[in-house]
Parts: structure tokens; sequence; C-alpha cells
């Protein structure tokens, strides 16, 4: 029997010192680990992986919970134990006496051993080398301290970006500036005060999104822009800091630059590929981009600035296909959404969700048991509606791994799934956009990639030890289902009357799909080749914004404002783990249409890449390198062509 699955509790009054205690336990257990004469990989290497497994899942639920119900509890809570936390990892990750353990058990056991064994050995031996272990005690201790500094700073990267995002709300008094605005936006932005309707709009991405996209006063999109993208100006200072701290620690480490270092342990092998495959990407969008800008250009009365291109764009989508997203969305009433995506799961891949009864975190929170082939397999938490205490975004995070622990006993996986989704009244049902149908398949891609692993070895298992530049392939490979009719006849159905949406309506949102594609690639590569450069060398203060514009030259046909600080609200490489890898969306980007692809060519359901994609990329997870499951699955290199044929961009 698997071992049971992990009630969500957190004690916030005592957490710091059960943290201490439980690193302390470790400490003493790694101590008489190293004590051994014969050191194994049953004896030491498992009980080393499922300490740290233990470990992730004490800390997860303080990391969810300040993420999803944020207060000045959490996050003073959160800040205290990160310099705890870092500082443990850190030593453990530069224990040279681990370090050499390791080395020696791949050398004894290499012909012995699975090639899940000998992978989490790989990985490892590469991740002591890349902390540094094999460097002298001055050295370590510097790169100790760097660790608990970077942190520290991307946590207060983070709650600067919240904070700045709750504090700002623009109040609207008179009517003909909501004129246009979807009745659902315009019902949640309502309030009543000296006995007059108002309307308050904020930086949270429902309320920015419905007013950008809908909003006919043009000096209103301007405030609100303006003001998103000027959010948090206290973290030029923390990316300067940041930035400098990652290029000490590379060059500590013995690489050139904090992209090389980054490198290290991705697919793509070095900072010229990188570079040239977005440059390729770049050469083959542009002049489709620049097509679509002119076509929005002729529709707008005056010359068109950034804040205007959400707008104009909604137009003109409504005038080229008819497409007036407002008209889906009860259509897309979130539980009928979700229970559908669980039907399509079914028929793709054989999983069942099966409700659980428990007491989670929000009342909105619930959580279902995944069966594949009627056994259970797996657990997933969603939490998808918009609320002030959760940070803005979606996201998947993982809690327990799939394995086999230290006695032999089968260890279940779970992943929280996060979304911020238009909230739910006793009134109104939430409904979503298509737009967050798409987001919710793409963090369940990630989801399953975790929870359908048959792995054994819970630091290859799931999404662990997967390369950074191939994580987001499930994710996306999923995401590009919610426009298939077949999928969408599914759950698209009206919440009030139960109409299935119409043939028409599906063929319009296909239709509609690669809608201004090019210039979405722009802004994408933009954001990939900054990041990337960013990491080559050294930038500080005004030469991180002179990168940005002069990158900008190239992809930004729409000249950018100068009050522009797009980079202090850039969380995924300054409060992520994206730093020098925000190019990996695309380049997963590359994987997932071209699997996606064929499963489409060969019908969906009956697609024999689809069952599998199921056996050699999902329940594999970290175990092998992708590029090694990849060329399994398909039989073949990778063909970078069907990622501009999905999106419509013809070279």
């Amino acid at each position: 029997m698997p071992k049971q699955f992990l009630e969500f509790k957190i004690d916030l009054e005592s957490f710091i010192d059960e943290l201490k205690i439980r690193l302390d336990n470790n400490e003493k257990k790694i101590q008489q680990l190293l004590d051994m004469k014969v050191k194994t990989y049953t004896s030491f290497v498992k009980p080393l992986e499922m300490m740290e497994e233990y470990l992730e899942q004490f800390f997860t639920p303080l990391s969810h919970i300040n993420s999803v119900n944020n207060s000045d509890e959490t996050q003073k809570i959160y800040a205290d134990s990160l310099p705890i936390i870092t500082e443990y990892s850190t030593k453990l990750s530069q224990n040279l006496d681990i370090y050499n353990a390791y080395k020696e058990i791949q050398k004894n056991e290499k012909d012995s051993l699975n090639d899940e064994q000998l992978r989490v050995l790989e990985l490892n031996i590469q991740h002591f080398e890349l902390s540094g272990a094999n460097l002298d005690d001055k050295i370590k201790e510097k790169l100790q301290e760097i660790n608990i500094s970077l942190s520290e700073l991307s946590n207060n990267f983070s709650q600067n970006l919240l904070d700045a995002t709750n504090a700002y709300e623009y109040i609207i008094t008179d009517e003909a500036d909501v004129d246009g605005i979807p009745h659902s936006d315009k019902e949640s932005a309502s309030f009543q005060e000296d006995g007059k309707t108002k309307y308050k709009f904020t930086l949270h991405m429902p309320s920015y999104i419905a007013y950008m996209t809908y909003g006919k006063n043009a000096k209103i999109r301007e405030e609100l822009y303006k003001a998103y993208v000027t959010r948090a100006p206290q973290n030029e200072q923390i990316i300067d800091k940041i930035l400098a701290l990652k290029n000490e620690m590379a060059k500590l480490l013995g690489f050139e630059s904090y992209a090389a270092y980054s490198l290290a342990s991705k697919m793509a092998k070095d900072e010229k590929t990188v570079l040239n495959f977005l440059e390729t990407l770049l050469k083959h969008s542009k002049a489709q981009a620049k097509k679509e800008l002119d076509e929005l250009q002729q529709i707008a009365p005056k010359q068109l600035q950034s804040f205007d291109t959400a707008y104009y764009s909604e137009i003109l989508k409504k005038k080229n296909y008819d497409l007036d997203e407002e008209l889906y969305r009860p259509y897309f009433e979130q539980k009928s959404v979700v229970a559908g995506m669980f039907e399509f799961l079914h028929k793709l891949f054989g999983i069942k969700f099966e409700k659980v009864k428990e007491k989670l975190w929000d009342e909105k929170a619930t959580s279902y048991n995944l069966y594949l082939n009627d056994k259970l397999q797996a657990r997933v938490y969603l939490d998808l509606e918009a609320r002030d205490s959760k940070r803005g975004g979606a996201w998947m995070h993982n809690w327990q791994s799939h394995c086999k622990d230290e006695n032999d006993n089968e260890q279940l996986a779970s992943a929280f799934i996060v979304c911020n989704f238009p909230p739910s009244t006793k009134q109104n049902p939430s409904l979503l956009r298509h737009d967050d149908v798409v987001t919710l398949f793409h963090e369940m891609g990630h989801a399953i990639h975790h929870m359908l692993s048959s792995v054994n070895e819970n630091e290859v298992s799931g999404v662990n030890g997967v390369e950074w530049d191939a994580v987001e392939f499930p994710s996306q490979f999923l995401e590009n289902f919610a426009y298939e009719p077949k999928v969408l006849k599914m759950f698209a159905s009206h919440y009030k009357n139960g109409e299935i949406i119409s043939d028409d309506m599906i063929q319009k949102l296909v239709d509609s799909k690669n809608f201004m594609s090019a210039m979405g690639m722009l802004r994408q590569l933009e954001f990939s080749i900054f990041d990337f450069k960013l990491h080559t060398k050294l930038y500080q203060a005004r030469e991180v914004q002179n990168l940005l514009d002069e990158i900008r030259v190239e992809t930004a046909l729409i000249k950018t404002p100068s009050y522009n600080k797009f980079q202090n609200g850039f969380a995924h490489i300054f409060a992520g783990g994206y730093a020098a890898g925000y190019y990996s969306y695309k380049w997963a980007e590359v994987l997932s249409a071209d699997t996606f692809m064929s499963v489409v060519d060969e019908g969906i359901f009956s697609s024999k890449t689809a069952k599998d994609y199921l056996n050699i990329i999902l329940k594999s997870g970290g175990s092998k390198s992708m590029e090694v499951l990849f060329k399994q699955l398909m039989q073949r290199d990778v063909n970078p062509d069907n990622l501009l044929r999905l999106n419509g961009i013809k070279q």
C-alpha cells in the first residue's frame, strides 16, 4: 500500500523552531551517514534523497500559504526562514565529503545501478560542482553568503511587487468611462459610495486586463498602463544587487558569466546556440509582425501607443472574426471547464479525478485524487480565483514526489495549481475568458508531468531533474488542446441554459488563435533576449535600461514610453528561477509544437503519439535528459518549423 497523502496544515507560530529542529536533526543524520565505513547507494544516497524530500514537504506549505494567503505574519515567517534554510542548503551542497562519497559510489556501482539511480548520481555530482563543493573553504563561505543574500533579495523583489500591486486603485465616477466593459468585469469593479455607483480598477490581472482591453478612455488606459509599468521602483536597486551577486557567484565557480553557469545544467549547449535560436525566430517573425501592426494602425484614429494595442486588437479581432470574447465567457463557467478538462484527460490518457473532502487554506480551494487505469496515482489541489492576499499570475508547485522511500514503500505525488481567475460570488459564478482556459490547461500540463511519474527516485521524479529549458514542454503541449473543437465540445456549455458552444463560435476561436501571433512572438523574444544578454556580463544601473532599449530597437515596433520600467516587475528572472533561462519558454515550445502537431494529425484520441507521450515523457519525469526522451518519442530530431506553423507564421 502506498503512503498516505500529507494533510495540508501549518503552525505558523512554531514554524521557525520546528524548522531549526529538523535541520539540526538532518545535520546529525548526515554526519552518521558520512561516518559509515562502507557507503552504497541504498545505505547512503537514498537516505539523503529522502531527507531532502521530507524537508521540502515540510517547507512547501509555508511558501504556498505566503503566496496564496499573504499576510504580515506569513511574510515575516517566510522572510525569517529563508536565510536559515538557504544556509543549510548551501552548506549541504558544498559538503566535499558528500560529493566524494557520491563520486565513489558512482565509480563502484556503475554496473549494478539502474538508469534512474545513475541519473541521480550524475545530477548530484553536477550540482555539487556547480555549488563549489570542490573549492576551498573561503570561497565556499563566500558562496554561502551570496546564496543567502540572493534568496532574501528575490523575496524582497516579489514582496515589493505584490505590495505595489495591492496599493494601487483607479476610481471611475463617469459611467461613460466604463461603457463597453464586459458586464461581469463591470460588476466586479462597481461599489457604492455617497449614494453613487463608482468603479474601482486595480493592477491585479483580471481587473487590469479588463480595462486595457475594453476601456474606451485612452487617458485612463494610459494611467493604468503607467502605474503597471512603473510598479516597485525600489526594485531597481535590488536588480543591481542581484546581478552583481550572480555575476560574482559565476566567476567564483569558474564561469565567464552567469549565463554560462546557467547553461551548464540545461539542454542548450552554449550562449551562441541560445542567441542564434532566438534571433532566428525574430528574423522569421518580424515581417509578419510589421504587417499585423499596419493592420492595427489602420483602425486607430491616431498613432498607436503601447497602452492602445490591447484595446484596438480587441476591436480588430471583432472586425476580422466577428469575435466578441465576452460572448464566450458564459460558456466557460469555471467548474464546468475544470470538469471538462478532467474528462478530456480521461479520454486522452486514462486519468480519472475524484474529489476529496478535506479542509484547505481557503473555502474555494479544492483537491482531487488522480487515478491512472483505476490505480490511485496522485493528488492535485486547485486554487483558481483571484483575491487580494494572493500573488498574481498562475503556477504549478509540486509538493510530494512519486518515489520509493528508504524502506521501499511507495510514495505518491501531489501538486498545487494556482490561478487568478475572476472571483465567483453568491450571485454569479466565475466566468472565464478563453485565455483563462488556456492558462488552466497549461498549469495542468505541468501538474500531470509531475503527478504521472512512475520513477522511483524522487530527485528525478516528475518535474525534478528536468532541464529548465525543457520544463515548459508538457505545459505548452497541453494548453494547445484548449483550441481543439473536439476538446471544447466537452465542456463549453452556457452556464444558464446548458447550450453547447456552436461550431461557428469554435471556428472563430480557432481562426483567431494566431491573431497578432507574430507581434506576440516579438514581445516574448524581447523578454528572452533581454534576460539572456543581461546575464552574459555585468550590467549595472543605467546599463540595464540601455540594454533593454537597444533590444527594443529590433523587437518593439511601437516606441516604448521612457517611463516604462518593465524590468522592475520582471519577477520571472529576479524572483523566480528563470534568470538566463526565460528563453526556455520558446525552446520548450519547439518541442511541444512538434509533438502536438503529430497528435492532432493522428486524430487526438486515437493518436499513438499521445499514448507514447504518456509512457515516455510523463512517466519518465527527469530520469533521462529531455533530449533523449524526445528522440525516443518522435524517433527523430525536433522539427522547429512546427512552432512557426502552430503560430501561423509564414517563413
